[in-house]
């Protein structure tokens, strides 16, 4: 032992494990008097958000909430999601968020998956939540203690779903003295799931030390000043906000909720709230740039958002700057909590052309400030590919801000971790001043709206139909969702079937956003052993993979 290792142990003093839950609880110490979220004619202060967080944790507890146990949550942006992302992780317990847009039996399968405790649900999802909580205990034998929101800006009246109302619940519990958050930094916050190359999904564990850090990456990559106007555009289910309801809270601005997104109400709360930051996927971006000019009269701060899930054509880029909003190019996946590389301005001297700007934006760049490695290497020799924009490789990650791991599934963590860097299964490129950029993707998966659809998922879907002799589903090109599952059939001699008809019964199996919006029945290029040649489909279908 050396000297510095001697009567110099961590000790309650000098050491204390990394969660974002301390950020609400010095936000809500130094600034209790600051708004902290705005919905409709709500408005909660710092000090008020803390508390009624720390009611519902202590309601939690006394549910039996604890280290390990897991609370999902089906709700829009609302206050009671982020009081959820603070008062979950508060009791080391792990917050499940549901994708609001899944059928019941996936919410089923995730619930039973996690293993859900508890579930809290917005009333506007009464119905697919009925239907799902009905399989879980029909099949697994699991019933979840329910708590339901029930929002006054909610549309129409919705069904109860039998549990105890959600304020009610808040004013029946003192809050607990502190927001305490784990032991072990390396305790799991999250377990979000994604569906992966197969298409069956994989639940991705992530812990508390990274999404500390993930939610300070944000703040700096993005230079964002104290006290932001954080509008949530983004759905808070994905990837927990992308880190944002963390972030917010690290720099006691105020979430500005957004129960439904429509360019109207956008611009609207830019406007009344005076926000200067949002996220979205690229839908968005393209559905305000299109949107009418009156909408964005009266908005004259500066506004700043960040894209991912898909590079941002120049037509965005050059679409927003005109309406006076400021593009960030971020990319992840939701093993690294969401962004986790950044197309970093280069801060240069002398003008650049416009030409050059939009490329350059469009690349998926360089690491977080946080986040100790991103490069290409190639995947079987795991050596780093020459830095010459040409030789593909695999973009890999690895550090603080990668997940701890697949719940339950040790051989797909396995593989996704081998040889000591995270796998994001995306092909690309190291530019020669080292910038990332995708040119393909290994896995099958389509980037619609921000979500991500496994093409696997959806041929199996189309499989399943008797006239169906071979499929294959790429990404073509949507202006409205930015790319969408595009279905090449070939049928069975004898046989008939509309696409249309193909289409409704890719619905009727699949989460209606996953089912095909085309399908073209035509031969399928096949190798001479049989494969499916999908390079040559992407081309035909001038799919987001195949364009430069």
């Amino acid at each position: 032992m050396n000297i510095y290792d001697q009567d110099l142990d961590k000790n309650a003093a000098n050491f204390v494990a990394l969660s974002p839950v301390s950020f609400v609880e010095r936000t809500a110490e130094v600034y209790p008097e600051l708004p902290a979220v705005v919905h409709g004619e709500r408005l909660y202060s710092w000090g008020e958000t803390r508390e009624r967080s720390a009611r519902l944790a202590a309601a939690l507890r006394a549910l039996g909430v604890g280290r390990g146990a897991t609370v999902s949550v089906m709700l829009p942006n609302t206050p009671p999601m982020i009081e959820a992302h603070y008062a979950v992780p508060a009791l080391n317990a792990v917050l499940h968020t549901l994708n609001t847009r899944l059928d019941a039996r996936l919410l089923a399968w995730q619930m039973q998956h996690c293993e859900a405790d508890v579930l809290i649900a917005d009333r506007e999802f009464a119905a697919v939540l009925q239907e799902a909580l009905a399989v879980l205990r029909a099949e697994h034998g699991r019933a979840p203690q329910v708590i339901e929101v029930h929002d006054p800006a909610a549309a129409g009246a919705a069904a109860s779903l039998g549990g105890e109302e959600y304020e009610a619940l808040l004013a029946r519990h003192a809050p607990l003295a502190r927001l305490a958050g784990p032991q072990d930094e390396w305790d799991a916050i999250a377990v979000s799931y994604t569906s992966g190359t197969t298409g069956k999904p994989k639940g991705v564990v992530t812990h508390h030390r990274g999404a500390y850090l993930n939610a300070v990456s944000n703040a700096t990559t993005w230079s964002m000043p104290h006290f932001p106007r954080y509008l949530w555009t983004l759905p808070m289910f994905h990837c927990n906000g992308w880190c944002f309801p963390w972030t917010v809270a690290l720099l006691a601005g105020t979430h500005v909720c957004l129960r439904r997104v429509e360019a109207r109400a956008i611009f609207e709360a830019i406007r009344a709230h005076r926000v200067d930051h949002y996220c979205a996927a690229p839908i968005v971006h393209n559905m305000l740039i299109g949107a009418e000019p009156a909408w964005r009269a009266g908005i004259t701060q500066r506004v700043r958002a960040m894209v991912a899930g898909a590079a941002p054509p120049a037509a965005m880029i050059e679409g927003l700057a005109r309406i006076g909003i400021e593009l960030t190019h971020t990319y992840g996946l939701t093993e690294t909590y969401g962004p986790a590389a950044v197309s970093a301005q280069r801060g240069d001297r002398d003008p650049v052309p416009l030409a050059e700007q939009t490329r350059r934006a469009g690349r998926q760049g360089v690491r977080y400030m946080l986040q100790e490695g991103m490069t290409v290497l190639e995947a079987g020799t795991m050596t780093e590919v020459p830095a010459d924009g040409a030789v593909l490789g695999e973009v890999m990650f690895r550090g603080n801000i990668v997940m701890k791991g697949y719940l339950k599934n040790p051989q797909a963590t396995a593989q996704a971790f081998a040889g000591g860097w995270f796998h994001t299964g995306d092909l690309g490129v190291l530019e020669p001043d080292r910038y990332v950029k995708i040119r393909d993707r290994s896995k099958d998966v389509i980037i619609s709206g921000g979500e991500n659809i496994s093409s696997l998922e959806v041929e199996d879907a189309l499989y399943r139909h008797p006239a169906v002799l071979a499929c294959a589903v790429v990404a073509r090109p949507d202006e409205r969702w930015g790319e969408s599952p595009l279905a090449y059939v070939e049928l069975k001699p004898g046989t008939s079937v509309t696409g249309s008809e193909l289409i409704a019964h890719c619905r009727a199996l699949l989460a209606p956003y996953k089912a095909p919006r085309e399908v073209r029945f035509e031969a399928i290029p096949k190798t001479a052993t049989g494969k499916i040649q999908k390079f040559v489909l992407r081309q035909r279908a001038r799919s987001a993979s195949a364009i430069e």
